[in-house]
């Protein structure tokens, strides 16, 4: 619905740009219509709107390929449709009848979300099965491969206990997607790798955990992160408030 609604208004606005262009015979008005560079103007913010729209949305590098000629002609097509959007018959006037747009954009992005998750799990069984080779490199039972620096206090973090971190996240291509020096959670709120890793460390202990996707977030991504992606953390424990069960604060 919001991207009918989006595609709506910049038809409209479109069609508003398509009429300023248009002259009313030789009927004399003291009115001036905009300018060409007046015109150039809105239709490249017109443009600027719907990157705008794209990028906000998550669809900047599923529709990189897009063809614009044929984006060009189906606001050209729309714009000079008759009737109106809610006629049974109004979508007979295109090539594609425009309420089939939702499904097909679904389509179109579940087959580019799976691309992309087949990709990244190709890529991150590569680089895992490299990197543990590496002699300061540890894997756990879960897959989990983390580098200890610094082990830290002899008191380990559980899961229930509140950790305060300095953390830097990057992809396996070096682009940072995170970073937050103090940072104060629990540590069984984050993702399976973050619990896991926290787990081998104590107050002071710094580690870089490489986290497979099954343990961080897997087929869906999240925001930055694509989806299978391996993470890689640089983590700084400062400092661990140790969870106490009320049974005991009650003694």
């Amino acid at each position: 619905m919001k991207t009918l609604k989006f595609f709506a208004i910049a038809a409209c606005a479109a069609a508003l740009a398509v009429s300023c262009n248009s002259t009313k015979g030789d009927v004399a008005v003291e009115a001036e219509l905009p300018t060409a560079a007046e015109v150039d103007s809105v239709s490249y913010l017109l443009g600027v709107n719907i990157g705008s729209f794209f990028k906000g949305n998550g669809f900047a590098d599923d529709l990189k390929e897009i063809n614009m000629a044929e984006f060009k002609k189906g606001i050209v097509d729309f714009l000079a449709a008759e009737g109106s959007p809610y006629d049974p018959d109004f979508g007979e006037q295109f090539d594609i009848d425009p309420n089939e747009m939702q499904r097909i954009l679904n389509g179109f992005l579940t087959k580019k979300q799976s691309y992309k998750a087949a990709q990244n799990l190709a890529k991150g069984k590569a680089f895992l099965a490299k990197n543990a080779l590496k002699e300061t490199v540890d894997t756990t039972a879960s897959g989990l491969q983390y580098e200890i620096v610094n082990a830290g206090a002899d008191y380990k973090v559980a899961p229930q206990d509140t950790v305060w971190v300095n953390y830097k996240g990057t992809l396996l291509d070096g682009t940072v997607f995170d970073e937050n020096d103090s940072t104060m959670f629990v540590a069984n709120r984050v993702i399976k790798g973050w619990t896991e890793g926290l787990g081998l460390l104590g107050e002071g202990g710094k580690a870089t955990l490489y986290i497979p996707a099954d343990l961080a977030y897997g087929e869906r991504g999240n925001r930055a992160i694509e989806p299978n992606s391996v993470l890689v953390f640089d983590v700084e424990v400062l400092k661990v408030g140790k969870f106490v069960p009320k049974e005991e604060i009650k003694k």
